[in-house]
């Protein structure tokens, strides 16, 4: 048994702004450090973002372990919030009924959260429909007894780094399941839950989208691809499937991954889909492999913003000046969550009296300086 390191104290918790740039550049988890980003594009922010270290149960004798979870808003922000409010509640909940971490209590975490948002729609209905039309991807991460649970909706991804000793390199292995209609096995799913709607998906301006609207196929929220009741008015009419519909056509089911962790696996890069637009797994890896821990998620940040500047033959220092709203027509909001693991911590069992907890971009709208 090892017992807590230390208690943390509240700046530890928290991470610093620069205008549109939030970030906590090294922290510790129960099974090493850590180091986030965000940089925001839209308007108001979409990515909302945690990290969980400590007791993953209401129990102090239930599992411990690391908790990380991006979610990756569309829409507008209320769903994604919603997530990073009642998630991870909803999961230590499950964990503290059955005693443990499973892919069961991970997929009732991710229904509860669902059903108990678009209930919150539901009743919102007639004063704000506008919240049918809003949801969010959903990555989230989990390490306990030596093991990684990935449990994805959505195009967020996570890719370990881990190490090649024949090669002397680090290889870049996705470790998440995408759900996005440009993947060609995604859309083969859709077509076979939906054999008789040849519009399920539908190639617009060479982008793939279900019902021709949306380019995600599993989410949470989005009411109006779920239930036929909020395919109506008053919900604005972009947002309406011309033909009624008998079954969910998006999904909330999480695609779940369990991994056993071995030594030689060093580093966990988990990110919204705005990062790996414009980087590769590979490239994300090298980075990380390459530069020092302290403030890694801010160079992968960095490194993609410097990559949308070049594909808009624009400089780096140019794209900084550019305000959020306007920002989005050059990258999305970007969320980056590196975690580190210590190979002589992954099998150790905490009793850790003093939890962590940390959100990625609180305080971020409350800057309106561009960075």
């Amino acid at each position: 048994m090892v017992t807590c390191w230390k208690p943390y104290t509240e700046s530890e918790a928290s991470g610093r702004v620069d205008g549109l740039l939030w970030y906590k550049d090294l922290g510790q988890h129960v099974y090493g450090e850590f180091s986030m980003a965000v940089i925001q594009a839209n308007g108001v922010l979409e990515d909302q973002s945690q990290l969980e270290s400590g007791s993953l149960s209401s129990s102090n004798s239930g599992p411990h372990g690391t908790f990380v979870g991006i979610y990756d808003g569309h829409g507008g922000p209320e769903a994604s919030r919603y997530i990073v409010n009642n998630l991870f509640r909803n999961l230590k909940k499950f964990a503290t009924e059955h005693h443990e971490i499973s892919e069961n209590v991970i997929r009732k975490a991710f229904s509860r959260t669902e059903n108990d948002f678009l209930s919150v729609v539901k009743k919102q209905w007639l004063g704000k429909p506008e919240m049918a039309s809003v949801g969010s991807c959903c990555l989230v991460g989990l390490i306990c007894n030596g093991l990684l649970y990935i449990a994805n909706v959505g195009d967020s991804r996570v890719v370990l780094g881990r190490a090649d000793r024949a090669r002397r390199e680090v290889s870049a292995i996705q470790v998440s399941m995408e759900h996005n209609a440009n993947i060609e096995s995604v859309r083969d799913e859709l077509r076979s839950l939906h054999p008789r709607d040849s519009q399920i998906v539908v190639l617009k301006h060479n982008v793939w989208r279900v019902k021709g609207i949306i380019q995600v196929s599993r989410s949470i929220g989005d009411a109006y691809l779920k239930r036929a009741e909020f395919n109506r008015e008053p919900l604005n009419s972009k947002f309406r499937v011309p033909e009624p519909f008998f079954k969910p056509i998006l999904s909330a089911d999480p695609s779940i991954l369990v991994h056993k962790l071995y030594p030689e696996d060093q580093f966990l890069i988990f990110a919204s889909d705005g990062l790996w637009e414009h980087l590769s797994n590979e490239e994300a890896v090298e980075i990380v492999q390459t530069y020092p821990r302290n403030g890694i998620a801010r160079r992968l940040v960095k490194a993609a913003l410097k990559e949308a500047a070049k594909k808009r033959e624009m400089r780096y220092s140019d794209l900084k000046k550019i305000d959020r709203g306007v920002r989005r027509h050059f990258h999305d909001d970007i969320t980056v969550i590196v975690v580190f693991l210590d190979p002589n911590l992954i099998n150790q069992s905490f009793f850790c009296s003093c939890p962590f907890s940390i959100r990625g971009g609180d305080g971020i709208n409350d800057h309106s300086h561009p960075s």
